[in-house]
């Protein structure tokens, strides 16, 4: 294969009704390879106004299963990216699913046998092997062209062992060369690719059958996909050339092979990578918002020194002959830090609300919904969203933030990281802030009145760096080394359990 990038005007142009898909197999949890396939094609049909379809390639028994299959609607849904035909919405060229699809490529397969496109290979992989060998070939070279030229009487005879016949395409002795949107040039030179096999013995399709023919017969004519893939295109763009033959397909579809996602030290980022798992960073906190800002970003960009953007900017700029083919690495850290940014540009009311479920899995808040919780919470956690908001980075560390807030304890135990920060100094400082608050009246219980009062008693007073002051008292009101701003907090929290926890840590040290 030789490869050569070209720049943007050099690329093919395309179509002017786009018709792009996402077609993912139900094998697994969802990751951010799929996610950002399923992106890049629902960002190129809402930038052309052309059309998305949804369908799923199901054809693998051993290993697809529902809760898979139902797993990818719940991600698509989450993220918010909807399409126009497939699964769930219907269309001219249903069903959507592979395994529903069987009677089709049936007919296609006899078709292409028919017209000499295909024929009966009868090799097994053993026999393909010993061949190889005595030709002075590696045994993994591949498939030989053996059967190409079986006589009847072969077939027969093949038969008459019990043997049932793979079908393979005829591959012309040719060089295959296609214009990739975003590779430029790509070419494989005659013999590279061997016959392939587009039926199983046992008369199952595979995916170099079923994938160009739901293509086709789906009319779709930009095709968006992983450069692990990239191999495959030779076999698909000939078997399209036959299909066109054969009235089945209309044209061959414009390839375009987005970039690996690569790992930690520079390996392609595996499925099974937790950090390739979309659920895992849901559960951490991410939101649509910075998870699509972020995943955008493997293999395409706004603009040279802008980095955070909004879906509908994305849409606004996209071309997929922009995407560049060097492989995108996934950098968790820049991830957080971009979806901090989204964060902080919720409004604070609908922050609060995506925060709930967080705080009621780790057992901040009575429910899972802002309207069931109750009105103390509801209180506190309005009081404390422009304290929290601009601090988290995850929805995943809002718990930590409000949870002292929420709680009525009068001690609350510190994490070792805060207890390990206390001086020997704590114990004074913690009986000098005690008397200094008892003197503040409830009336007076306000966030200025109670930063001047400590500074006054700690630090004017008392002497102490503004550090050693406020950190035992922070320590006692969060029991966190890192909290929400001290004197709004002890405001929120109020008097009577204000003192309790000093009193609380000052007893427990």
């Amino acid at each position: 294969m030789t490869e050569a990038e070209n720049n943007k005007e050099t690329k093919p142009e395309l179509p002017k009704d786009v018709r792009v898909r996402f077609c993912p197999s139900p094998t697994g949890t969802p990751h951010v390879g799929m996610i950002r396939t399923a992106l890049f094609n629902w960002a190129e049909a809402r930038a052309t106004g052309g059309k998305l379809i949804f369908r799923i390639e199901d054809t693998d028994a051993a290993r697809d299963s529902e809760e898979s299959y139902n797993q990818i609607l719940e991600s698509l849904a989450w993220l918010g990216i909807d399409w126009d035909e497939g699964i769930n919405v219907g269309g001219p060229h249903g069903p959507y699913r592979q395994s529903e699809r069987t009677d089709i490529y049936k007919d296609v397969a006899a078709k292409l046998l028919a017209a000499g496109y295909a024929y009966e290979s009868f090799s097994t992989p053993e026999e393909i092997k010993e061949r190889n060998l005595a030709a002075g070939r590696p045994a993994e070279f591949g498939y030989d062209g053996y059967d190409r030229n079986l006589t009847e009487e072969q077939k027969a005879a093949f038969r008459a062992e019990g043997r049932q016949p793979a079908l393979r395409i005829k591959m012309p002795d040719e060089d295959i060369a296609f214009d990739d949107l975003i590779r430029g040039r790509i070419e494989f030179k005659a013999g590279s690719v061997p016959d392939y096999v587009i039926v199983r013995p046992n008369g199952d399709p595979l995916y170099t059958l079923t994938n160009p023919v739901d293509d086709a017969l789906m009319e779709i004519n930009v095709v968006l996909r992983g450069e692990d893939l990239l191999s495959s295109t030779p076999r698909q763009i000939v078997l399209y050339r036959y299909l066109e033959e054969l009235g089945i397909a209309k044209t061959t579809p414009l390839f375009g092979h987005m970039p690996y996602v690569m790992g930690q030290g520079n390996k392609k980022l595996s499925k099974r990578d937790p950090e390739s798992n979309l659920f895992n960073h849901r559960d951490a906190g991410f939101i649509r918002e910075g998870l699509l800002n972020y995943l955008a970003l493997l293999g395409w960009s706004i603009a040279p020194d802008r980095d955070v953007f909004s879906m509908d900017e994305m849409i606004a700029k996209f071309d997929v002959r922009d995407v560049k083919a060097n492989p995108a690495r996934f950098d968790l850290d820049k991830a957080i830090s971009i979806n901090a940014e989204h964060i902080r540009m919720l409004d604070p009311a609908d922050f609060l609300r995506r925060s709930v479920p967080y705080l009621m899995r780790d057992g901040v808040v009575s429910a899972d919904s802002w309207d069931d919780l109750t009105d103390r919470e509801r209180e506190v956690l309005t009081a404390a969203a422009p304290l929290v908001q601009p601090r988290v980075r995850l929805l995943g560390e809002v718990a930590g933030m409000v949870g002292s807030l929420l709680s009525t304890e009068g001690y609350i135990e510190p994490d070792a990281d805060a207890r390990k920060q206390l001086k020997d100094s704590a114990a004074e400082v913690l009986d000098k802030a005690i008397a200094a608050l008892e003197g503040v009246a409830e009336a007076d219980w306000k966030t200025d009145a109670l930063h001047e009062t400590l500074n006054k008693a700690l630090v004017e007073d008392g002497g102490y760096k503004p550090r050693l002051a406020f950190g035992p008292v922070r320590v006692a009101m969060s029991g966190r080394r890192v909290s929400p701003p001290l004197f709004e907090s002890m405001e929120i929290v109020g008097r009577d359990i204000t003192l309790a926890r000093l009193k609380g840590l000052s007893e427990h040290l």
